[in-house]
Formats: C-alpha cells, structure tokens, sequence
C-alpha cells in the first residue's frame, strides 16, 4: 500500500505555494482561510516538518516545502492531463487494431490520415502483436491477417484482397529473370512469416523440384523491400503491399504476380459484429482496398 498524504491536502498545499498567501490559495478554493490552514497543519504534522514560514507580509516556502511543491505539481499536472486525454476520448471510441507490420507499414500507414478526416471520432491504436485469441477475448479489437477462409470459431472476416505475390528485384538486377525457370540458382530473400512463399510460388508456376537459393530471411516485409533495392537479392512480395516501391520505380516485378490461396482479411470478433466502430473501420478498410486496381 502507498504511503500518501490526503490528495485534498496536497492540492491546497499546491495552491499555496504557487501564490505563496494563504487567502488568495483559499478564495482560488473556494474554501476559507481557517480550512487551508488546517489542512497545511495536518499535512505538516504527517510529513513532520514545516512546509511554510509564517511572517506579516505572507508566507515562504521551507526547503522541505520546495521539495514537496516541486513534486506535487508534477504529479497534479500529470493527473490533470490524464483526465483531460479520459474527457476527450469517451469510452469506447478507440479500437485497437493489430496487423502484420509490412502491412501497416507499406499499406495502412500511408491511408490514416484518411481514416481520421472520415471517422474523427474514433481513435485507432496500432499494434504489430495479435492472435485470434486475443480478438475473441477483446485483447484486441481488430486484426488483419493473411490467410485462408474459413476463420476460427468466433471470428469473422472480410476480404480486403487477395494475395496476389510474385518476384521483385532492383531494376537493374542481373541477370533479370525472364521466366521461372530463370530464378534458378539466384539469390532469394523471404520474411520469417511467410517461409513457404518461395515454394508456393514456384509450386503456382509448375517448376518440380526448383533449385530455390533461398540466402537471407527478414523480420519484415519492409525490410526485405529495401534488401531487394539495395539488390541482396530477388524478393517474394505481395503485390498490394509492393505496390509503392514499383510505381516508385524503386523495383520491378519482371514474372508479374500470380494469385496464391491466401487473402488479406480484416477479422472481427464475431459477437461485436453489428458494433457501429467496428462496422465504421470494416467498411472504410474495404473501401480504401477495392479502389486499387492490381497490377498485371
């Protein structure tokens, strides 16, 4: 248990010292001259030295009473502003949504702004950590995930696009791989998260037993983009989420993409369906993804 003082206490020792007269700090209160001194007395007496000398003109702050008044302030400014952040945003106004990181970093980033003009009472919260689990105990309040229908009992999702993937390399990688066959033997990159997409890829355009050289791996999407354009090696990205570094002309993608099983869905818990700020951010996410057209 901590070993306070009354708040009430602090908060009127607080007004004394930073007007330094007992009266002004009592009509700042609203309370009267005999209360505030008896609440400094009372605190004084806990604390066990005085806060205050006393003499005709006012009052002085003690060393100790400096000391404390230093403490108190920033203790009752950070209060002060918690419950000012707590007024602005009314409960249930903020959704937590949790996402791969390439995905908000090269895809939901980028749109925010976007999301806050639209919907600006409602606040997102950002996170690269979640599970289903955590969506239907309402650990989370969201989650996007790339994978395959049907969803977990309890969960439900909607398709934001598909995950249309391929090969991207710098634009003046050599040798620039003009078939599938052609990545044979070249240097690959890939992301811990999606440690089969070389396989499936190779699997999608029919090359049996592919010699896949598969030299570095990346915690994230991003990471491996910019691996990519600093040519360590030829990538395997979606195409949604590879999108900007190719207009950039910052990569190509020489093979195009071809569609995989897996899509890229925003889940909802599925006993928060009809809630107005989930139903807000689903339909703004889907409307925000079928205004891309996919690249050939």
């Amino acid at each position: 248990m901590r070993k306070l003082p009354s708040l009430h206490a602090v908060r009127i020792f607080e007004a004394c010292a930073r007007v330094l007269n007992f009266s002004l700090a009592a009509r700042e209160l609203c309370l009267t001259h005999s209360a505030v001194s008896h609440q400094i007395r009372q605190l004084e007496d806990w604390i066990g030295q005085p806060l205050f000398t006393r003499h005709a003109a006012g009052v002085q702050l003690t060393p100790a009473g400096q000391t404390l008044q230093r403490a108190a302030t920033e203790a009752l400014s950070a209060l002060e502003e918690a419950c000012h952040q707590l007024l602005a945003s009314p409960p249930g106004q903020t959704l937590t949504l949790a996402a791969p990181g390439g995905f908000m970093a090269l895809w939901l980033i980028q749109r925010l702004e976007n999301f806050e003009q639209q919907h600006p009472h409602i606040r997102l919260q950002l996170q690269t950590q979640g599970t289903f689990n955590d969506l239907v105990t309402d650990r989370i309040d969201a989650l996007v995930v790339s994978g395959c229908p049907p969803w977990p009992h309890g969960v439900q999702g909607q398709t934001l696009f598909s995950d249309r993937a391929g090969p991207v390399c710098a634009p003046d990688w050599t040798p620039l791989p003009h078939t599938a066959a052609d990545l044979s033997g070249q240097p690959l990159l890939y992301t811990l998260s999606r440690r089969n997409a070389w396989t499936d890829w190779a699997e999608l355009n029919g090359l049996e037993n592919p010699r896949l050289h598969l030299v570095r791996h990346f915690d994230n999407l991003q990471l491996m983009l910019e691996a990519a354009v600093a040519k360590l090696g030829i990538a395997i990205a979606p195409e949604r989420l590879a999108r900007r570094e190719l207009n950039q002309g910052r990569l190509v993608a020489p093979l195009g993409f071809v569609q995989g099983p897996s899509e890229f869905a925003l889940c909802l818990p599925s006993h928060r369906a009809d809630d107005p700020l989930l139903v807000a951010l689903s339909q703004w996410m889907v409307t925000q993804a079928q205004t891309e057209s996919p690249l050939p």
